[in-house]
Parts: structure tokens; C-alpha cells; sequence
């Protein structure tokens, strides 16, 4: 099918030199750019990759030299008692 398309002359200039080099012609470059826009506009969109966390399995708990889990102070100190800090 013939139609008229106003493209900017710069845009147009570097399209004729690109085909020039792909020894194709303008129309088929054209072609071949407005289905490739096509195409991704097809694809939903890719979901992140979900990261998977590792999980300790093990057994045991708190370590007996923390007082009160709930405040992470109390975990704080305990590191700082562990490490010889205090």
C-alpha cells in the first residue's frame, strides 16, 4: 500500500544512508522498524525476578544472654557483651 509520511529531514537523511549500507531499501527499513515496534508493544511486560531468601532450618532459639527480644536494644547489647565491648 502507498501512503505519504512526514519524516523530520534529519531523521530521513540517516535512514537513506543506513539502508544505503544494508543494501536494502528505505521501505523495507521502515518495514522493519514499525514491525519491531509493533512487536514489543505485543509482549506484556517480563514480572521481576523474585529473589529467594535463605531461611535457616535449624534448631534452638535466642541466644540465653538476650533479656528481652522485643526491644532491639537489648539485642544490640548483647552483640556489644558478645564482642567483648562492654
Amino acid at each position: 500500500m502507498r501512503t505519504t509520511l512526514d519524516i523530520d529531514d534529519n531523521l530521513l537523511k540517516q535512514a537513506k544512508q543506513l539502508a544505503a549500507r544494508e543494501h536494502t531499501s528505505l521501505t523495507r527499513l521502515i518495514e522493519e522498524g514499525l514491525a519491531a515496534r509493533l512487536r514489543s508493544t505485543e509482549r506484556p511486560p517480563a514480572e521481576p525476578a523474585r529473589i529467594r531468601l535463605p531461611v535457616f532450618a535449624g534448631q534452638g532459639g535466642l541466644q540465653p544472654h538476650i533479656r528481652d527480644a522485643k526491644r532491639h536494644e537489648a539485642i544490640l547489647d548483647a552483640l556489644d557483651d558478645v564482642d567483648g565491648v562492654r
